[in-house]
């Protein structure tokens, strides 16, 4: 279902939908009112109900975040991805709303420029696919066995204590995110970097929610500061964050304008390789749920110098791209569905020599 009270904007959204195998938009409506009344409707026998709906934040008469714990109550597996503008106000209001139980978000292009932006057509085909993949799962799960996927044989850990805990995310990643730092606690003896890719406006927000979860400080890197312990550096949107150092130096942020890498900036890739460097190879890397293979090759630095990898499972990523690659590689020392993640992370984290 979408729901967006410009009927610019849900013609387009359902022309990128009803070409796409496997999706079909089965309503589209103005207002959150309406959502809740099509809702209802849709779950009569006969019809075929809704897996994810497209919920604008501002609307007449209901807006999206008065819509959203009411559809979450009539129907509380329904996946929600809210459809934000690209100013700051959009920003915060869209992760709010994932705090809420929004299962993602999206950056709504301006509609003179949504018909032809294909890069926002592929990130809403594959969030939707991907939470309805969920949802559909969560449904199954107590009668069907779920299919183990193919991985590479597991690496064992590292030898060394890890010195950086590195964190790359894309697709369903604030969602993930959120559990993740949750799970960390508030005490944790080595810094934290993280790319998630995001516009700039995004980043910063993002900094800001997770600060807001009562576990570790959080803000977006700046140039040239000091990487403290216990402390959470998210790189900014449109910059690239790199890691310098050497052994028995402080870690420092670098932000960097290099061309973007596997079609992103910040790009994970970068991270992770000169971290390894840094680091002399202490680094432990986390993969979330994401589209695409960014962080592959950047692991395989990390790895190679003696650092480890961990990678969230399918069955609990949106999209099962970035840790996939990676656990197919076999550069991870396991692969773990979402909540088993923060435990493993203090387990080797804490671990092994100084």
């Amino acid at each position: 279902m979408i729901c967006d009270d410009s009927g610019v904007i849900r013609a387009a959204i359902a022309r990128m939908l009803d070409g796409e195998p496997g999706l079909s938009v089965v309503a589209r409506v103005t207002n959150g009112r309406q959502a809740l009344e099509e809702l209802a409707r849709q779950s009569r026998p006969g019809l075929p109900g809704i897996d994810v709906v497209v919920l604008d934040i501002e609307m007449p008469e209901m807006d999206g975040m008065t819509a959203l714990p009411l559809l979450l109550k009539a129907a509380p597996d329904l996946r929600v991805i809210m459809a934000s503008t690209l100013t700051t106000q959009g920003a915060d209001i869209a992760l709010r709303a994932l705090r809420l139980g929004a299962a993602d978000y999206v950056p709504k292009p301006s509609a003179a420029t949504l018909f032809g932006d294909q890069n926002f057509r592929r990130e809403l085909v594959a969030k939707i696919k991907g939470l309805a993949r969920l949802r559909h799962r969560a449904v199954q799960r107590a009668t069907v066995a779920e299919p183990v996927a193919r991985v590479a044989s597991t690496r064992p850990a590292p030898a060394r204590r890890p010195r950086l805990l590195a964190i790359g995310s894309s697709t369903g990643g604030p969602q993930a995110l959120f559990t993740l730092v949750q799970g960390l606690g508030n005490r944790l003896p080595v810094p934290v970097v993280l790319t998630q890719h995001m516009p700039p406006t995004f980043t910063a927000m993002l900094a800001d929610h997770l600060a807001r979860l009562n576990a570790l400080p959080c803000a977006e890197a700046k140039d040239g500061e000091r990487l403290a312990p216990g402390r959470i550096y998210v790189a900014p949107g449109d910059r690239h964050l790199l890691i310098r150092g050497r052994a028995g130096d402080a870690l420092q942020a670098q932000l960097s304008t290099d061309p973007p890498e596997n079609f992103c900036r910040p790009a994970v890739d970068p991270m992770l390789r000169s971290a390894a460097e840094a680091c002399e190879g202490r680094v432990l890397v986390v993969m979330l749920t994401g589209m695409g293979h960014d962080g592959l090759a950047g692991t395989r630095s990390i790895v190679a110098a003696g650092g480890a990898a961990l990678a969230q499972d399918e069955a609990t990523s949106v999209v099962w791209g970035m840790p996939g690659a990676i656990a197919r590689a076999g550069l991870c020392h396991a692969v773990l569905p979402l909540p088993r993640i923060a435990p493993r992370v203090l387990e080797l984290i804490g671990s092994g020599p100084q």
